[in-house]
């Protein structure tokens, strides 16, 4: 297993996929290589960005491999988690079995309204799994999709529970004082990651590991000089971006986004239930992108 080095700035990677649905691999690494060449100091593989929950446990590991065997590891964290623990116990060997630095774990998000002990259970079974190849763990907190929250009591009870093993959480709630509360828990034991990139300069201030973005896929080299140099107009720049980005359909309206960086319209595909862009739209997102990156350049 990879020892983590997941800090600063990075990108939740979307998954491309080919016209029959199955993830297109030899794009996911054109991509990924171009995010990690340009500013992204991580990935965040098989996230919410990544489509996970849309795709089988075969085909997430199909993504998983090919990022394992063409990527620096100690540069990956994999979303893991899943409705059924037993896939997120296999996914979660998997992700120790190939060397990532980080496993991403939902909470169990179909039934709502569960206890803090049945969490807990879910957690147990896959560090139970993976006590030979203990693979760090980060929660993911989203439960504005999962509807289900990593409260702080709960993040406090399975740092208990699981002695070295929780290494950080990946907060995609937006609110910030859950951030600030969870980052001083146990004096600061975890590595959070806000999902947004205006908390940039906290982070650069210490206050957080970094963040995982969705929109640090377009925005990374600004991200980079934001985090690393303190840049202030860059970070002004990748917040109006992801401001633009955010407004509609989050995941479309980036898998569009990247097809335009890329050159290439096939990193446009998103799998049911989400609807890729029209061509109008595409557009109309491209030229307000355009705009904005040209803003203070």
């Amino acid at each position: 297993m990879t020892e983590a080095s997941l800090k600063g700035v990075i990108a939740a990677i979307p998954t491309p996929f080919d016209a029959g649905g199955e993830p297109d691999t030899d794009r996911f690494v054109r991509l990924a290589k171009v995010l990690l060449d340009t500013g992204c100091d991580a990935l965040n593989v098989c996230g919410t960005t990544g489509e996970a929950t849309s795709m089988s446990v075969a085909q997430r590991s199909a993504v998983m491999r090919a990022a394992a065997s063409e990527l620096p590891r100690e540069r990956l964290m994999v979303g893991t988690g899943a409705a059924a623990v037993s896939d997120a116990v296999e996914l979660t060997r998997m992700a120790a079995s190939l060397g990532f630095a980080g496993a991403l774990v939902l909470p169990p998000f179909y039934y709502k309204g569960v206890s803090d002990a049945g969490i807990v259970d879910y957690l147990r079974e896959i560090v139970k799994a993976t006590e030979a190849a203990p693979v760090p763990i980060y929660l993911y907190n989203f439960p504005a999709l999962s509807g289900v929250a990593y409260t702080p009591g709960l993040v406090a009870a399975l740092i208990e529970a699981f002695p070295g093993r929780i290494r950080g959480i990946k907060d995609s709630s937006g609110d910030m004082a859950y951030a600030g509360e969870v980052a001083a828990l146990r004096g600061g034991i975890l590595d959070v990651f806000p999902s947004n990139e205006g908390t940039l300069k906290e982070a650069r201030e210490g206050r957080f590991a970094g963040c995982i973005s969705a929109t640090a896929n377009l925005t990374g080299r600004d991200c980079a000089l934001a985090f690393r140099d303190g840049d202030a107009v860059a970070l002004d720049r990748a917040v109006s971006i992801r401001k633009r980005l955010s407004t509609g359909d989050l995941i479309p309206n980036v898998k569009a986004a990247t097809a335009r960086m890329m050159k290439d319209p096939d990193y446009a595909r998103v799998r049911p239930p989400l609807v890729a862009l029209t061509g109008e739209e595409a557009d109309e997102l491209a030229n307000g992108l355009s705009a904005l990156e040209e803003a203070k350049s």
